[in-house]
């Protein structure tokens, strides 16, 4: 995120839990579409799809996150992001908001168990009332060679 006073990001839901995303590495939001497997891909990449001629990478983001998940539904929807030049497609729920506040509204989250906490919250925040997981895309997207295996 940008050192700018205000934070512009995109709410979505994962199951009962709400998470959300810096708006500038959105690239656009789609609907489900079923992605063709890879071989030895980790779990949590559903596999690839054909966005335009080229080929997204899409994980789940809820077995990603370690959450509970679903098989993917119509209902669902594939956010396209853009980290450090690499495209991927992230499986969530429900795209819920576009949320902005200042900056100094967010917490850095508490320390837990090294080993369950991976680094993917990177801030947290209070919004009417909701607490919101500011997830960090560089920690939870996986490597290309991880999603090339």
């Amino acid at each position: 995120m940008s050192d700018q006073s205000e934070v512009e990001l995109l709410s979505f839901r994962i199951g009962e839990n709400e998470y959300s995303v810096d708006i500038m590495s959105v690239r656009e939001i789609r609907g489900w579409t079923r992605a063709t497997s890879l071989p030895h891909a980790p779990d949590y990449v559903r596999g690839v799809i054909n966005l335009r001629g080229a080929v997204l990478p899409v994980i789940d983001l809820a077995l990603r996150l370690s959450l509970d998940a679903e098989e993917p539904t119509e209902r669902n929807v594939i956010i396209v992001v853009d980290v450090h030049g690499r495209n991927m497609g992230m499986r969530v729920d429900a795209v819920s908001d576009i949320l902005s506040f200042p900056r100094e509204h967010l917490q850095v989250p508490p320390e837990m168990d090294a080993d369950r906490d991976q680094g993917f919250v990177q801030a947290l925040t209070i919004h009417d009332g909701r607490m919101i997981r500011i997830l960090d895309l560089a920690m939870v997207l996986p490597s290309p060679k991880d999603v090339a295996a």
